[in-house]
């Protein structure tokens, strides 16, 4: 029998240092030296080069792990979508960051476009729905890109969206904006699949459950490629 290969294996650093490096720079609004101070502090001497190098290596990775693990749930869930889109500044030019949100406030999909028309919408609602099934209802913001490309997948409940764009602003400013529309797409779909792993919603339940809740989040994340 084979084993599997560690994704870890061409590193000397132990895997729990680089989890949770790439823990505390995606989760938290730091910079890459922010996290090379905090980890200084705790005797982990890494360059905020080498931070930026274990998130892009990594992050991407343990972010698909934990979208493989919930989108089934989510597929058959049958939930109520939240679209919206928001603006993202890139060397100077507007670009569009879609989102779709759940009815508990969970990121589906994060999808970066150039234009706001409805070939943006259509392409953002085909790739969320292929992932996740189709819901059974979608809430928008009334932006008419959404109305034509709803009208052509079919018909849909237009409402006011929610607004669950708050934490990725936090990020945003604290890695000082993107330069590259990759690197906002790259950045946007890991860190909500991040956000999603670790939001208890803490007002929604007791200190005791939320607890659990947290120690139970934590310890799936340190267990990702573990074996």
């Amino acid at each position: 029998m084979t084993q599997k290969r560690s994704r870890f294996r061409y590193f000397k650093t132990s895997p729990e240092i680089i989890r949770l490096t790439v823990m505390m720079y995606i989760r938290f609004p730091l910079s890459l030296r922010n996290v090379e101070d905090l980890l200084h502090e705790r005797g982990v001497e890494v360059s905020h080069e080498t931070v930026r190098y274990w998130w892009n290596r990594f992050g991407p990775m343990f972010a698909a792990e934990i979208r493989k693990r919930r989108v089934q749930g989510m597929r058959s869930s049958r939930s109520r979508w939240h679209l919206d889109e928001m603006f993202v500044k890139i060397n100077g030019k507007h670009h569009y960051l879609w989102r779709a949100v759940d009815h508990e406030g969970e990121v589906l999909e994060s999808f970066v476009t150039v234009t706001r028309d409805k070939a943006a919408a259509l392409k953002f609602l085909r790739k969320s729905m292929k992932r996740h099934g189709r819901p059974v209802e979608v809430v928008t913001d009334r932006l008419r890109s959404y109305g034509a490309a709803l009208k052509e997948m079919g018909r849909w409940t237009n409402n006011r969206a929610e607004n669950s764009h708050l934490p990725f602003r936090g990020r945003e400013r604290a890695m000082q904006r993107f330069r590259q529309i990759r690197c906002l797409q790259k950045f946007a779909s890991v860190h909500a699949s991040v956000h999603n792993h670790f939001n208890q919603e803490r007002s929604l339940s007791s200190r005791s459950i939320f607890k659990q809740n947290r120690a139970a989040a934590l310890a799936e994340w340190r267990g990702l490629f573990a074996a």
